[in-house]
């Protein structure tokens, strides 16, 4: 049995290239694959094992203070989503070019609870879902009545940020894969003045997981060989993408 993880954190990283060549030895000897990505901002991963290596690593892992809260999000898999082990040192954990102003570890959206979101949704609640993800991300499956954002990459946010500014007075919920985009998205939508700033706990994939027939339409595009997702169903088609975000 294979396991997929995905994680990550803002947290200052004082040396990311210890971090890395720490983690990238770890991850060899336990025969994981995948990508990590390290940054002062902090980290950002998707691996792939066997189950028991996975528990390995993860448990080694929390151990260290900074990452003992970490959100570990985890899926089966089939040992194929990844080709080989990947960790690198870049400027941020997803590239997205905002003024280093925008930082979540000070000034972020309030966290809603996948139930919280559940319950609004039941009870029609004024809420708008921004979705902060790419285009070929939403036409595999999105929030019902959730907004398309329209960006090519996560990079063009300030690009679109246009378009939802009649929106600065309503309650908004930026949404992403597992929440790492939602950080900085939310984060930005507050620096421009929008007043009343959410983001989903765990992203889509926490929704998914608590609510499998829940108000999630289609299925989740994932950055690896599996392509997309959904807790209901076991396997996918493999295909080539990049980083899980």
């Amino acid at each position: 049995m294979y396991t997929v993880i995905l994680f990550y954190k803002y947290v200052f990283i004082s040396d990311p290239t210890q971090l890395r060549d720490r983690l990238y030895s770890q991850c060899e000897r336990l025969g994981l694959t995948g990508r990590i990505i390290v940054a002062k901002e902090g980290i950002n991963a998707t691996l792939e094992g066997t189950a028991r290596a996975i528990d390995t690593f993860v448990k080694s892992f929390t151990q260290d203070v900074r990452f003992a809260d970490i959100d570990v999000k985890t899926s089966e898999s089939d040992g194929k989503a990844f080709p080989r082990l990947s960790v690198k040192v870049r400027p941020e954990i997803v590239a997205s070019l905002l003024p280093p102003t925008i930082d979540p570890t000070k000034d972020t959206g309030s966290y809603m609870a996948p139930e919280e979101l559940q319950e609004r949704l039941a009870r029609g609640d004024d809420l708008i879902i921004i979705d902060m993800r790419n285009d070929y991300e939403y036409e595999r499956g999105h929030f019902k009545g959730s907004l398309n954002s329209g960006m090519d990459n996560f990079r063009d946010l300030p690009n679109v940020v246009e378009r939802f500014v009649h929106l600065k007075d309503k309650p908004v919920l930026p949404v992403c894969t597992g929440g790492v985009r939602c950080e900085k998205a939310s984060a930005y939508l507050k620096a421009q003045g929008f007043k009343e700033v959410y983001q989903l706990k765990g992203g889509m994939h926490r929704y998914m997981e608590q609510y499998p027939e829940g108000a999630f339409e289609g299925e989740l595009y994932v950055f690896d060989r599996r392509h997309h997702w959904h807790p209901k169903k076991k396997m996918h088609s493999h295909l080539t993408a990049e980083q899980h975000r």
